[in-house]
């Protein structure tokens, strides 16, 4: 690796990329950005990846080569299908959000102090957000993980391993045929997360051509149109016969209406 090699964040030379951070800590922002929507800034970047990966040294070596298979993809391919790839597989479906609160408090109350507790921790480690950005944003999430000891770096990636894993589960599951290729190799940035963890990669059966596509997170969360017939949209058990309650009607009251059925 020649000292010409920069950080694709900071722009210095390898070595000092490398060797002056923790263990890991490159390792971390290349993933971080490679999580990042896939614009000109990090193609510019992308001959660079494969040796600061080799350099931090953190990751096996066969992981690293499922990892070279995204840096083809968005260094050959057409950028529009990249960008385009990346808004089906990360920005229509909740499965596969890297906002990390959506898998864990969706569009609860606790999501709002959730978000407010994470900036402040990032505050006190002297990151700053872009303004676009939330806390739970997963690159983010990563930058925050790359400033801290490999001890305290490992913990943190261990808490939320399980989410990593279903995304990573999710990813080898979805993609439509323009998206398919790029689903595989972005779930291999979250299996060498997952390593990066110590926690195994699960096994996740090849996907079915009849898996119907998720919902998007806007459709999920549509309620139906008023008066606009039946809907199961918000069910428990959403297209599975609902049980029906049938009350008899009780004496009518003096001056009121008697009791109907109700479901």
């Amino acid at each position: 690796m020649g000292t010409t090699t920069s950080d694709p964040c900071t722009g210095q030379a390898a070595p000092a990329a490398v060797r002056g951070r923790h263990p890991g800590s490159a390792t971390l922002r290349i993933l971080a950005a490679l999580l990042d929507y896939p614009g000109s800034a990090l193609r510019r970047h992308l001959a660079e990846l494969p040796g600061l990966l080799a350099a931090d040294a953190v990751l096996a070596a066969p992981r690293r080569a499922q990892l070279g298979r995204l840096l083809d993809l968005l260094s050959q391919g057409d950028p529009l299908d990249a960008e385009t790839a990346y808004v089906e597989l990360f920005d229509r479906g909740r499965a596969t959000s890297l906002h990390l609160f959506e898998h864990v408090h969706g569009d609860s109350r606790d999501r709002g102090p959730a978000m407010i507790d994470l900036g402040e921790t990032y505050a006190r480690a002297g990151l700053l957000l872009r303004e676009d950005e939330l806390p739970d944003y997963l690159p983010a999430v990563l930058e925050f993980v790359s400033t801290q000891p490999p001890r305290e770096a490992r913990s943190f990636l261990g808490e939320i391993a399980h989410l990593l894993a279903a995304i990573h589960g999710a990813l080898v599951q979805r993609g439509s045929a323009q998206a398919a290729p790029y689903a595989q190799a972005y779930a291999a940035v979250f299996a060498a997360l997952l390593e990066l963890a110590g926690h195994p990669v699960p096994d996740v059966p090849a996907p079915h051509a009849a898996t119907p596509a998720e919902p998007g997170l806007d459709e999920s969360w549509t309620e139906p149109a008023a008066f606009d017939g039946c809907s199961n949209l918000g069910q428990a058990r959403a297209g599975q016969p609902q049980p029906i309650r049938i009350v008899r009607a009780g004496p009518a009251h003096a001056g009121g209406a008697s009791q109907g059925a109700k479901p």
